[in-house]
């Protein structure tokens, strides 16, 4: 059978949404090694809307839901349907959008607080001793609510310790590697954390599928 991936996004785009190649390319790697995914998106606001040839911020607002279903061509599902036991692994990508929406890691540091429904995502799919896979910046995010586990985001030392202060450990990469914490079944990838071309966030993605598949 099939395995099924559940990816979660926040929004197109990654000052602040989800970083659109990493989702893509991440997609693309899911279907090149046979297995399938479903899209999940919170189905209220993202924290602000910012315009990506400015980088400044614009006067609306914009639902994560509706602005997934721009990636996934429509095929969006809120994360109110999500259910971990339907899943085999769960992926997030990064972007600005996670450090904003998910948790407010981007604003508070160390001191972020998590949205009540992706924590409870990540814990019941950790519960369920199945495989999170992360890209850029959202292995912070799993170290903000998992205890203990080890993750990379590449080689940003304050960002390092910043997991360091969570409680958990970063071992630094390069483009393309994978950290598998075999342990925890937490298997994470820097993408976009290090000065990366779309080629380089690909192959980090096929190899973040690749080693999670391998774990199931």
């Amino acid at each position: 059978m099939n395995k099924k991936f559940a990816v979660i996004i926040g929004g197109c785009g990654h000052r602040d949404g989800s970083e659109i190649h990493e989702t893509t390319m991440t997609m693309l790697a899911i279907e090149k090694h046979g297995a399938t995914y479903e899209i999940f998106a919170p189905d209220r606001d993202q924290y602000h809307v910012i315009n990506h040839l400015t980088g400044e911020e614009m006067a609306e607002t914009r639902n994560m839901l509706v602005e997934a279903a721009r990636i996934a061509r429509g095929k969006a599902k809120s994360l109110e349907d999500f259910r971990a036991n339907n899943f085999d692994a769960v992926i997030f990508p990064g972007g600005f959008g996670v450090a904003k929406n998910f948790f407010n890691y981007a604003f508070k540091g160390v001191k972020a607080t998590v949205d009540e429904q992706i924590e409870q995502i990540i814990k019941e799919t950790k519960a369920l001793n199945k495989p999170i896979g992360a890209l850029c910046i959202a292995p912070v995010l799993l170290s903000k609510v998992l205890d203990n586990i080890t993750v990379t985001i590449g080689n940003d030392d304050a960002t390092a310790h910043d997991i360091t202060l969570m409680g958990s450990h970063n071992i630094n990469t390069s483009s393309g590697e994978v950290i598998s914490d075999k342990i925890n079944r937490i298997f994470t990838t820097p993408a976009y954390m290090l000065d990366a071309t779309i080629m380089e966030i690909a192959e980090g993605a096929d190899n973040l599928v690749s080693t999670m598949l391998d774990n199931m």
